[in-house]
C-alpha cells in the first residue's frame, strides 16, 4: 500500500478533484439506489387492496425511508386510484434515473480529468529525473528498459491504479446504501447474508494471490523486448551484413513469446476472478430466495411479496460493486508492479549534482589544471595519477593506444564523472564547487559518435540555444564548411535529416556537429578523434572546420591520425592511465618512444 499511496502523490493536488467527484458520486449513488427502492412501493401499489392502504399507519420514525415511500406512494393511490399512483412513482422513478446518470457521467469525467493529470505529472517526473542523471549511471542501463518504464509502465500505472480511484471512491459508497437499504427492509435476512460474503473474498483471494510477481516479472521481460527492438532497428545494416537477421528474429521472438506465456498466466487468474464472484453472487442470491421466501409464505406482515422483490433487485446489485472491488483489486497487482519499477527510475540520484554553495563561472581566463587525477570504474583503475596543464588559447592533444584513458579523461572536464581522487580546476577554482550547467557553457563538444536528431539541420545547428538567428546559423555552417552541402539538399535549412541524421554522409553530419559548436562559440573546446571515421576528402573538409573552430580558443583534442595534432603546442601520450610522454611533436620524435612507435605504425599501414 505504500507503493501505491506514493504513486497516488502524483495527483496533487488531489482535493481539486476528490471534493467534486465525491459530491457527484454520492448523488450519483443516492439516486441510482432509489431507482431500486422505489420498486417496492411501486409493487405495493399495484398488488395491496384498498383496505390495507387505508389502514396503513403513517410511520412515526423519519430514519426508515421505505416506509415513507409506501405509505405516500398508498396515500396517493386511495385518493388518485392506483393508476394515478403508478403514474407518479413511474415519473419519481424516470427522474432519479435520470439524474443518477447525469452525476455519474459528472463524476466520470472528473475522475478521467484525475487519470490524466497524475499520468502527466508521473512521466514528467521520471523523464526529467532521467535527464537528470549523469552519464556513467546508462552505461549499465539498457536503453530499452528505460523507454519501457517511461512508455508503458506509466501507462500501466494510470488504469491500473489511479483507475481503482474511481472503484475506491464510489463501489463501497454503492455498496454501503444498499446495505443500508437491505437493512430497512428486512435486518434478520440482511444479517444472513452478509454472513456468506466473506467465502466469496476467500476464495478470490486464493486466486490472485501470485499476480504481483507475475506482473513484476513480466515488465521485466518487456523491457528487455524493448531494448532487443531497439538494438535491432538501429544495428539494421550490421545485422544484415553479417547475415544476422534470422538470429535477430528467434531472439526477438523468443522473449516475445515468453512475454506472451506470463500474460496468459495472468490474463488466466485475472478472468477467473469475475466468474468466480458472480457464480458465488447467484449462490447467495438463490440461498436468499428460498430464506425470503420462506418469509413471505409465512405470511410475515413486514415483509412483503413486492418489499421481497425489491429486496432481491438491491441485493442482485450488491455483487455489482463487489464484483468491481474485486476486479480492481486483482488488477491492481500489476499496476504496482508497474509503479515499483517507475519509482525506482524516480529514486535514482544524479551522481552528478551542484554543491550548496556551488558558485556560477561565466568566463575562462587563464589555465585549465588537473592534479593528481585519479578515476576508477568497478574497482578497475582506468586513470592514474596524471598532471597536466591546459593553459589559455592553448591546443592540447591526448594520444596513445586504444584504452589508455585518453576519452575518461576529456569527460572529466565537463564534469560527466568525477574523479576518485585529485582535483581538476579551472582558473584555480575546483570545478566540484561550480555550477555544472555554467561550466559545461564554457564547452563546446566534438566528438566520433555523431549525435543528430530527428529534425531540420537548422534546428540541429542551434540545438539547446533558444531564438537562435537565422545569420547567426549560417555563419556557423559557413565557418564550418557545412553551407555548401546544405545549400544542396532539398529544402537548404529547414531540410529533415531523418533519424540520427541518416539522409547525411558521416562528413556531412560530422559538420554539423561541428557547426553546432560554433554557434555556441565557447571559449573551450574537447574534440573527441572528431575525424576517425572519414574519408580523406572529407577528413579534408572537416580539419579545416575544425582548424576556423579552434582559433583563439584552448582545445583539448584526442586524435587517431597523429598527421592532424603535429601542430599542438603539447602532447600527452597516455598509456594504461598514464602520462608516459609529453612534448611537442618534435620532442617526442626525439626521446624515440611510444609516439615514435605510434607515429611509426600508422606510416607503416598507410
Amino acid at each position: 500500500m505504500k507503493t501505491y499511496f506514493r504513486l497516488l502523490s502524483f495527483a496533487k493536488p488531489i482535493e481539486k478533484f476528490a471534493i467534486p467527484y465525491v459530491i457527484c458520486a454520492l448523488l450519483a449513488v443516492l439516486f441510482g439506489t432509489m431507482n431500486l427502492v422505489l420498486v417496492g412501493p411501486l409493487l405495493n401499489t399495484l398488488f395491496m387492496a384498498k383496505d390495507e392502504i387505508e389502514t396503513l399507519a403513517k410511520p412515526d420514525n423519519w430514519v426508515n425511508v421505505i416506509d415513507w415511500f409506501n405509505y405516500y406512494a398508498q396515500q396517493i393511490s386511495a385518493t388518485y386510484g392506483a393508476y394515478g399512483a403508478l403514474k407518479l412513482v413511474c415519473i419519481v422513478i424516470v427522474s432519479s434515473v435520470f439524474l443518477s446518470n447525469l452525476f455519474r457521467y459528472f463524476s466520470q469525467r472528473i475522475m478521467e480529468n484525475l487519470k490524466i493529470h497524475t499520468l502527466l505529472n508521473l512521466r514528467k517526473t521520471v523523464f526529467n529525473n532521467v535527464m537528470d542523471l549523469h552519464v556513467g549511471y546508462f552505461n549499465n542501463q539498457r536503453k530499452g528498459d528505460i523507454i519501457s518504464k517511461i512508455s508503458s509502465d506509466v501507462q500501466v500505472v494510470q488504469f491500473s491504479v489511479t483507475g481503482t480511484l474511481q472503484v475506491v471512491f464510489k463501489e463501497p459508497l454503492q455498496l454501503l446504501f444498499y446495505i443500508i437499504s437491505l437493512l430497512m427492509m428486512s435486518v434478520e435476512l440482511t444479517l444472513f447474508a452478509l454472513l456468506i460474503i466473506p467465502v466469496s473474498g476467500f476464495f478470490i483471494s486464493r486466486i490472485v494471490k501470485q499476480l504481483k510477481q507475475q506482473a513484476t516479472e513480466a515488465q521485466s521481460v518487456y523491457g528487455q523486448m524493448i531494448s532487443y527492438l531497439d538494438e535491432a532497428l538501429s544495428g539494421i545494416k550490421i545485422i544484415k551484413a553479417f547475415n544476422a537477421v534470422e538470429f535477430v528474429k528467434k531472439r526477438f521472438n523468443e522473449e516475445n513469446a515468453y512475454y506472451s506465456n506470463i500474460g496468459r498466466r495472468m490474463a488466466r487468474r485475472q478472468q477467473l476472478g469475475s466468474p468466480v464472484s458472480e457464480f458465488l453472487g447467484v449462490i447467495m442470491v438463490a440461498v436468499i430466495l428460498l430464506y425470503g421466501g420462506n418469509l413471505v409464505i409465512n405470511g410475515d406482515q413486514n415483509f412483503t411479496a413486492g418489499t421481497f422483490i425489491a429486496y432481491i433487485a438491491i441485493f442482485s446489485q450488491v455483487m455489482r460493486p463487489a464484483k468491481a472491488l474485486t476486479d480492481s483489486f486483482t488488477n491492481i497487482h500489476s499496476g504496482i508492479a508497474a509503479g515499483e519499477r517507475v519509482l525506482d527510475l524516480i529514486d535514482q540520484k544524479p551522481g552528478i549534482v551542484d554543491a550548496p554553495d556551488a558558485k556560477e563561472i561565466d568566463s575562462f581566463n587563464n589555465e585549465i589544471k588537473l592534479e593528481n587525477i585519479s578515476f576508477e570504474y568497478d574497482e578497475k583503475a582506468v586513470l592514474v595519477d596524471v598532471n597536466m596543464n591546459i593553459p589559455k588559447g592553448s591546443t592540447i592533444a591526448l594520444v596513445g593506444p586504444s584504452g589508455g584513458g585518453k576519452s575518461t579523461l576529456m569527460d572529466l572536464i565537463p564534469r560527466f564523472m568525477d574523479p576518485s581522487k585529485g582535483r581538476l580546476l579551472i582558473d584555480g577554482k575546483d570545478i566540484c564547487d561550480l555550477k555544472v550547467d555554467s561550466l559545461r557553457n564554457l564547452m563546446g563538444i566534438v566528438n566520433q559518435d555523431l549525435v543528430l536528431f530527428n529534425d531540420t539541420i537548422a534546428n540541429n545547428i542551434a540545438f539547446g540555444i533558444e531564438n537562435a538567428s537565422e545569420e547567426s546559423i549560417i555563419a556557423a555552417a559557413k565557418i564550418a564548411n557545412a553551407h555548401e552541402f546544405i545549400m544542396e539538399t532539398e529544402s537548404a535549412y529547414q531540410t529533415n535529416i531523418g533519424d540520427r541524421g541518416i539522409k547525411l554522409s558521416g562528413g556531412q553530419k560530422q559538420r554539423l556537429c561541428i557547426a553546432r559548436a560554433v554557434l555556441r562559440n565557447p571559449p573551450i573546446l574537447l574534440l573527441d578523434e572528431a575525424t576517425s571515421a572519414l574519408d580523406t576528402e572529407s577528413e579534408k573538409l572537416v580539419q579545416e572546420a575544425l582548424n576556423n573552430l579552434m582559433k583563439s580558443r584552448t582545445s583539448l583534442v584526442i586524435a587517431h591520425r597523429l598527421s592532424t595534432i603535429q601542430q599542438a603546442d603539447k602532447i600527452f601520450v597516455l598509456e594504461k592511465g598514464r602520462i608516459v610522454e609529453e612534448g611537442t611533436h618534435t620532442e617526442l620524435l626525439e626521446k624515440n618512444g611510444v609516439y615514435r612507435k605510434l607515429i611509426e605504425m600508422q606510416q607503416f599501414y598507410h
